[in-house]
């Protein structure tokens, strides 16, 4: 069974520092593709969560380099309107929404493709499932051959490969590692999302089949971490979350703080206000802090990701991923690694 097969996170990790003639940072390229359609300045990903990506999310990401995914949770007369306002600001940057696997799936793919749809991002939160399956051979039957299809999440080599097979084009790779997902708790279900990169990344779908690793991610290290580990984007929620862009309203707290709500899209809060009904609940609701505008995160971790590549001496993510070296570094080890001096 496998029963005790450690599997690392990203906090388990470090990447060994090595030779180094970059003089600059403005040397190292963070270019990467999903297709020869659709490539990108930055290879960072804004989840499609309704506290996250609408229009001004996605059109403040595409001017960026990198791209937001308008989230499902609305009508299909709602996201296709938000599509058609990416549209008309950044008319020249793809653009991509999600979808489901049930219900209206077909109809809304079909409409967002009359809309201009480059990218469709099917969102389920375990897509290793027959009617994922079944949903990617519809959509492929359906679907004009230019759309990218997105599909996830999966958490195993074996998940990954057979979405590929399935006819996905790109796959989320991480279950239960988000800042305000709840599915290991609930569930008991998960492999710590830099470990099910790793794995995945070892395929041989790999380099065909784009690997977005998809959860855990906090800080700019961690994105270094996980395109090491072989992922060709990242994407996040919670790093852009309280961001001017995100959608919701401005809230002041008792203390005079401003906040912004964050929500997992399978909590009890979510829930209600899409369907009206709460079932299965592996997420939860919070406030975060107003951080300003969306650039200024997107500034941050730019900057720390090439640092990250140039430590390895290496000035494109491809070439990074053929030089990276990880340790695992022990409990004393992560302490070392984290800012201290506070805790003395």
């Amino acid at each position: 069974m496998n029963l005790f097969k450690p599997a690392l996170s990203y906090d388990d990790v470090l990447l060994k520092p090595q030779f180094s003639d970059i003089e600059s940072r403005s040397e190292v390229s963070l270019g990467s593709e999903l297709d020869e359609n659709n490539r990108f300045e930055l290879p960072i990903i804004a989840s499609p969560m309704d506290t996250v990506v609408e229009s001004d999310m996605a059109i403040a990401l595409a001017r960026l380099g990198a791209l937001g995914v308008i989230h499902r949770y609305n009508s299909i007369l709602d996201q296709k309107r938000m599509v058609w306002t990416v549209s008309r600001n950044v008319p020249t940057k793809p653009r991509a929404a999600a979808i489901a696997i049930t219900g209206d799936f077909v109809d809304r793919a079909q409409m967002l493709a009359e809309a201009g749809i480059d990218i469709l991002c099917v969102d389920v939160a375990h897509g290793h499932h027959i009617m994922m399956k079944n949903a990617l051979s519809t959509l492929k039957r359906n679907l004009p051959d230019n759309i990218h299809i997105m599909a996830g999440n999966v958490a195993t080599r074996k998940g990954y490969e057979d979405l590929a097979e399935w006819g996905a084009d790109s796959v989320r790779i991480g279950i239960g590692g988000g800042s305000i997902c709840s599915t290991r708790v609930q569930t008991g279900h998960g492999i710590p999302t830099f470990q099910s990169v790793l794995d995945c990344g070892e395929s041989e779908c790999a380099g065909e089949i784009p690997i977005i690793a998809d959860g855990g991610i906090k800080t700019s290290g961690d994105i270094v971490k996980a395109l090491g580990a072989g992922a060709d984007f990242v994407m996040v929620g919670s790093l852009f979350s309280g961001t001017t862009e995100t959608p919701g309203k401005i809230l002041q707290a008792a203390d005079g703080a401003k906040m912004k709500e964050y929500r997992g899209m399978a909590s009890r809060e979510a829930q209600l206000a899409w369907r009206g009904r709460a079932s299965s609940l592996e997420g939860i609701a919070t406030f975060v802090p107003l951080k300003g505008k969306v650039k200024y995160v997107i500034d941050d971790l730019v900057n720390g990701i090439r640092s990250g590549l140039s430590y390895t001496g290496c000035r494109s993510i491809s070439e990074f991923q053929l030089n990276a070296q990880f340790i695992h570094q022990t409990n004393a080890g992560q302490v070392e690694s984290s800012t201290h001096i506070l805790g003395r």
